[in-house]
């Protein structure tokens, strides 16, 4: 016996409230992105080959310890952390 499953009309699904257009996109300035085997850099390139320089950036690091609270060693909810971006 075959059931097939009738569409529900209770009503819009939860999420579509929460749909919005697309913003608008821009074209960015590369083609084709690589990476140097030397630096492990991604290399970005125009539609000519030449390479773009996509600006500076900063690059950050973290460190996160778990806290013990209770006598038998298992880790609480505490925890601290700190970070450093240059």
């Amino acid at each position: 016996m075959t059931t097939i499953a009738e569409p529900s009309t209770t009503g819009r699904p939860w999420g579509a409230g929460r749909l919005a257009p697309y913003p608008t996109t821009i074209q960015l300035p590369h083609a084709t992105v690589t990476v140097d085997p030397r630096t492990q850099l991604g290399v970005f390139r125009d539609l000519a080959g030449q390479v773009v320089e996509m600006g500076a950036h900063g690059t950050s690091k973290g460190t996160e310890t778990a806290t013990t609270t209770n006598s038998d060693s298992a880790n609480d909810q505490g925890h601290d952390q700190d970070s450093e971006q240059d």
